[in-house]
Order: structure tokens, then C-alpha cells, then sequence
């Protein structure tokens, strides 16, 4: 988990939760996580120990990620998840997964360079021209669109498909979908954009 990733994040969170072994990298940064959540197979025997032991949620079952365990269990307007697009791609594509089975929850996936996140059914983006705007469906999905160099309306997005990688925004941008299964990935810079946008989307998924 990059420091300044987390950094950025904690410029708009209220708490942390740590989800498993995510709570060394909160307490190597100085923060005692509100709440600990996972399997705890890769939590240290030194969190264990400083942590205390009311905020530590075990969850044994190992038929989910411990991301999946904590979105389970948090109940917030909207959730910044750092250090899950980290360098093991099975862990981001895992994390990636987990946006689309958990659409009713408001999540964005922040690193160093990108920020991913579900797209709510129509989202208004304030984005500079030239601003790179890729999508991937993780499931069939179609939208419009409006503001970007090649515009998505008539096209049928599948994983094994057609998909939306490295589109250019025109400058303001306006997407709709038909279904919680297409991923959003801007540059790490548009996060307070993408905040911004999504508190003035009424619903989501």
C-alpha cells in the first residue's frame, strides 16, 4: 500500500477499516484501524496484539477475499479501497470482481496511478479534454455516452468481446449503463472529480 495513496484517501474518509493484514500497513502508518476485518491469515501477531481485541472481526470462511469479508460489513456512503490494485494481478483482478458482486455499494479502488470503481447507471464526469476514460465490462452491458472521442452508444460490451480501453474524454463527460458490469478506470488525478460526481448522482445499483 502506497503512503501517499493512503494519504489521499484519508483526505476524504472519516475512519479506517483494515481489511486482514491491511491493518500492519494502518498501524506502519501511525493509524489504529476502527475495525479489522478478514480471515486473519496474514494479520501479524504484532496487530493482534496492539489492536484491541473489540475491533478485530474474524471471519473464517475462505470462500471470499477478505476485501469481499469487509464490504460485507461496512455500511458507509461511499468506501475508498487503497492497496487493493497493488502488484498481484490475481488480487486486483479478485478486487475487481468483488466491485461487481457488491454493486449496491459505493466503492472506489485508488493507486498511484489509476482509480477504478462500478459504474452507477449514469454518472457526470468534469474531466479535462484529453483525459484518458477506459472501460471494461465484467459482464454484458451496454450505455451511451456523451463527451467522449468515441462514443459507447449502440455498442454490446462482454468481457470476451468488444471493451472501452484508453477512450479520451472531450471534456465533460456523461455516461449511462444498462447494468451493474461495467468498470470505470480514470487517472489517480480525477479522484475528487469522481467523489464530486458520484455525490450528485441520486441512486446507484
Amino acid at each position: 500500500m502506497d503512503q501517499g495513496d493512503l494519504a489521499a484517501a484519508l483526505a476524504h474518509a472519516e475512519c479506517v477499516v483494515a481489511a486482514d493484514g491491511g491493518a500492519d500497513k494502518a498501524l506502519a502508518a501511525g493509524i489504529m484501524p476502527e475495525a479489522v476485518i478478514g480471515d486473519f491469515d496474514s494479520l501479524s501477531a504484532r496487530a493482534r496484539r496492539e489492536i484491541p481485541q473489540e475491533r478485530l472481526h474474524r471471519i473464517d470462511e475462505q470462500d471470499s477475499t477478505d476485501f469481499d469479508k469487509a464490504l460485507r460489513h461496512i455500511e458507509a456512503p461511499l468506501i475508498l479501497g487503497v492497496g487493493f490494485l497493488g502488484a498481484r494481478l490475481d488480487h486486483q483482478l479478485a478486487a475487481c470482481n468483488t466491485l461487481v458482486r457488491h454493486a449496491e455499494a459505493r466503492v472506489i479502488l485508488t493507486s498511484r496511478d489509476s482509480i477504478v470503481l462500478l459504474a452507477p447507471p449514469s454518472i457526470v464526469l468534469d474531466l479535462a479534454p484529453g483525459t484518458v476514460v477506459s472501460l471494461f465490462p465484467l459482464g454484458a452491458v451496454e450505455g451511451v455516452s456523451d463527451g467522449l472521442e468515441w462514443p459507447i452508444a449502440g455498442l454490446s460490451f462482454y468481457p470476451d468481446g468488444v471493451i472501452g480501453t484508453s477512450n479520451r474524454a472531450l471534456g465533460p463527460v456523461e455516461m449511462s449503463f444498462t447494468a451493474p458490469k461495467m468498470l470505470l478506470i480514470l487517472p489517480a488525478d480525477c479522484l475528487d472529480r469522481v467523489i464530486e460526481a458520484l455525490g450528485r448522482t441520486a441512486s446507484h445499483w
